[in-house]
């Protein structure tokens, strides 16, 4: 029985018809709609700058972005970095430049980071949101590695791109980063109180979750051969965030071959456990990556222990091995 499986959404109206019409693969039909909702999502932030003290509104406008659509949107932003959304390549700018904005996301930053650096790099010592200096179960070092990111990562990412000659990639990230905060000056001069509702602290929070998220999905790193997607990266199958973010769960799938559309990603992890577990790879069932950054940063290695799965040819640990198995790829790693 195939884990997790999403199947593409099947248009059943002439809207969709057209919409599949405009995209590259017509599996992403969901990320129209997603696209759509997202769209009107924004006629509220508009609310919130023209109604007077619309900014008052702030929590609910908080609950509704961050249980409605927020999640499903940065997966949705991950999988169109990585595959064009649509035919038109001028629509494909209306994800970055239109909706990353009201998503805590600012324009191009995203791509320059994960496409540009952090695939390339694979989390080692040159990717500069590697955790394999780091204690990966100390809430001590993951907050020094999110405010290195938060005050100095834009300006290592800069820096990293014109020392690989990678100055288009640059010259996107200084428009898109740089266009933005440029602009919250001119918002916050208009209404500063919806400026931060709609753009600033969302862009704070976002920045904390991709940190949590990338510490949990590279948190147990094999020392002995820490460039292999089995051994950096951990899986997480059967998850409501699976179901609702595209089976974001799959990472060491996404690191060895980040094209496969998010559809095909159960599929061939039911296909090919022999070779997770031959190559020892770490698969946590019933929870995802936010809840392994969670259970790291209490100390909870054994609520960890009792959600790993045991992969078909893999040793058969107790959990006391288990534990002594996480200790070891959770050290840090000098380089």
């Amino acid at each position: 029985m195939t884990t997790d499986p999403i199947a593409p959404v099947q248009p059943n109206s002439g809207l969709d018809r057209w919409l599949v019409s405009l995209l590259a693969d017509p599996r992403d039909l969901a990320f129209a709609h997603l696209i759509s909702q997202c769209l009107l999502w924004i006629t509220l932030a508009v609310a919130i700058f023209v109604v007077p003290n619309g900014w008052m509104a702030a929590p609910l406008y908080w609950a509704g972005w961050g249980l409605l659509l927020e999640d499903r949107f940065i997966l949705m932003l991950h999988c169109t970095s990585h595959r064009g959304l649509f035919k038109d390549r001028r629509l494909n700018q209306l994800i970055p430049w239109v909706l990353c904005p009201f998503f805590g996301q600012t324009p191009e930053s995203y791509y320059a980071h994960h496409m540009g650096m952090h695939h390339p790099e694979n989390n080692l010592h040159t990717d500069l949101s590697t955790t394999m200096r780091y204690r990966r179960d100390s809430i001590v070092a993951w907050g020094t590695y999110f405010f290195r990111f938060l005050f100095g990562g834009l300006l290592e990412l800069g820096l990293y791109h014109l020392r690989k000659g990678n100055r288009r990639l640059f010259q996107r990230l200084l428009m898109g980063e740089g266009g933005f905060w440029l602009a919250m000056v001119g918002l916050a001069w208009w209404n500063w109180q919806a400026t931060l509702v709609v753009f600033v602290l969302p862009v704070l929070v976002v920045r904390a979750l991709m940190m949590a998220g990338n510490w949990g999905q590279h948190a147990f790193v094999d020392a002995a051969d820490p460039s292999n997607p089995y051994l950096n990266s951990i899986t997480c199958i059967n998850t409501r965030y699976n179901r609702r973010c595209f089976n974001d769960g799959y990472h060491i799938l996404h690191h060895l071959r980040p094209r496969t559309h998010y559809t095909e990603y159960a599929a061939e992890f039911d296909q090919n456990r022999d070779e997770y577990g031959k190559q020892d790879a770490i698969v946590f069932e019933g929870i995802d990556f936010f809840q392994v950054w969670l259970y790291l940063m209490l100390g909870r290695h054994d609520w960890l222990a009792k959600a790993m799965v045991q992969l078909p040819g893999a040793p058969t640990r107790s959990e006391a091995e288990r534990l002594a198995l996480f200790a070891k790829r959770l050290a840090p790693i000098p380089g």
